[in-house]
């Protein structure tokens, strides 16, 4: 079969190669601890699901939802804005409903670069950033996240000529995988810079509610201009522990807002409406949901840091999201060989870094899915694997 150029463009699948691996070995009867993939083993709050089920039983809400969707839902966002970040939207002009907020991420490319166009991406980076552009047969520009400069992506480092090329920027803080966070004064030199070169700026902002130790990620919103150039994504995902109800939203510039839609016209019917229902809900009560979800992130952020220290390995304690980015020691085989060696060997399923780009070899992402017990049996599996390598200091 013939496939078009663009599609052997597109990079490898960590995640889903993982999900098959696992399967065979669940299959066989092993016991799998599952690491890799961002999806907690929380139960969805108890008002989205009273909320749906409510909302099946309505005709109404199995009729197709195109883009506008279900008005409750965007001014829940609106809402929600106004609460949490002190912000206003419009709910028509400045709000897209989305089927999770990884569709938007990789459209919005569509929608706003093409052939000609540098799209720039961090590196490691979540994958849509890559798949969006690749799709849309703009150029990318990589630019390497390092644990000395704080994992933030610098456009003033950038070449001119870059710069005056570049139709769009992907930002993510607080960062997925490597969970850094980002000062107000970067945020407000990206902000001008994306002024001045007329960049649109798409900050995925997913993880702002799972923070600790006093920490609060802001919006992007919060920084002076930011609205002229900017869209910012969020999901009920992460913070909501909703990953398999597809339901997310982006917000921001009416004109890029517009241009996200309209690809979205051409590409899907929206999120069930039913499922916008139970996400007003959810946004509505977020003030008595997420304080109990960071609880238990955090909880189990300290007894995985606890124990992979325990075996050897050098984890930096986050102030957000739901993942560690740890440094294999020195000398370690590449990441992706360590990563589904252990899988098969161990039973510990974890993200190589360079699935995420190549700026991330030398290291795996722990994705903290499950209770602290669990954790702290993967970490004395991951120290085995560890010991077997020969690796100094390691132990089981």
């Amino acid at each position: 079969m013939k496939q078009a150029e663009r599609l052997k463009r597109l990079p490898g699948y960590a995640v889903g190669k993982i999900a098959e691996i696992k399967r065979r070995l669940v299959a066989q009867g092993r016991d799998v601890i599952d690491l890799g993939a961002g999806d907690a083993d929380f139960a969805p709050p108890a008002i989205a699901v009273e909320t749906l089920t409510k909302a099946l039983s309505d005709p109404g809400m199995s009729r197709y939802a195109f883009q506008v969707g279900l008005r409750a839902y965007r001014d829940a966002i609106v809402r929600y804005h106004q609460r949490r970040f002190g912000q206003t939207f419009d709910p028509l002009t400045e709000i897209a409903p989305l089927i999770g907020s990884k569709e938007g991420l990789a459209h919005l490319a569509m929608a706003v670069a093409g052939p000609g166009d540098v799209v720039i991406i961090p590196e490691p980076g979540y994958t849509p950033y890559v798949g969006g552009a690749v799709l849309a047969d703009a150029e990318i520009v990589t630019v390497p996240l390092k644990a000395d400069t704080g994992f933030l992506l610098e456009l003033e480092d950038l070449p001119a000529a870059t710069l005056e090329r570049a139709a769009l920027v992907y930002l993510n803080y607080p960062n997925n995988p490597t969970s850094a966070v980002a000062p107000r004064d970067y945020l407000e030199r990206t902000v001008k810079l994306c002024h001045k070169h007329d960049i649109v700026l798409a900050y995925d902002n997913p993880y702002c509610e799972l923070t600790f130790d006093g920490y609060r990620a802001p919006s992007i919103f919060e920084i002076p201009g930011a609205k002229d150039v900017a869209v910012e994504f969020h999901s009920l995902s992460k913070s909501f522990v909703m990953t398999g109800w597809r339901l997310g939203w982006a917000a921001g510039n009416k004109d890029i807002i517009g241009a996200l839609t309209r690809v979205k016209n051409f590409v899907d019917t929206g999120p069930f409406l039913a499922v916008q229902a139970a996400g007003a809900a959810t946004l509505d009560a977020a003030e008595q949901i997420i304080p109990g979800v960071v609880r238990m992130f955090r909880e189990r952020r300290d007894a995985a840091v606890k124990a992979l220290t325990s075996v050897g390995l050098s984890v930096p304690n986050p102030k957000a999201t739901m993942y560690l980015w740890v440094p294999l020691p020195p000398g370690v085989m590449s990441s992706e060989t360590f990563a589904f060696q252990t899988l098969e060997e161990e039973g510990v399923a974890v993200l190589p870094g360079a699935s995420l780009g190549a700026a991330g070899e030398g290291y795996i992402r722990v994705a903290l899915t499950v209770g602290s017990d669990r954790l702290t049996e993967a970490a004395t599996r991951l120290g085995h694997a560890l010991e077997k390598l020969g690796v100094a200091g390691a132990v089981s």
